[in-house]
């Protein structure tokens, strides 16, 4: 893998963790507008959103991308 390559597949995972970090928040809108924030549903995508703003803020502190 050249080093574009390799760039270009980072820019790629960013972007797709951007795409699933809104799709947990839409779908934590969706549970919560339904009164089910205590749900296991609700709970599980809660942990999903924390974890993906963790690896999201490891790309802002590395430089790779800011946020």
């Amino acid at each position: 893998m050249t080093e574009q390559e390799r760039l270009a597949a980072y820019d790629r995972m960013y972007e797709d963790l951007l795409k699933e970090r809104d799709k947990v928040l839409a779908d934590m809108e969706k549970l919560r507008e339904a009164g089910k924030q205590k749900g296991a549903t609700y709970q599980q995508l809660l942990a999903q959103k924390l974890t993906l703003q963790n690896i999201l803020g490891r790309f802002e502190v590395y430089g790779i991308r800011p946020e």
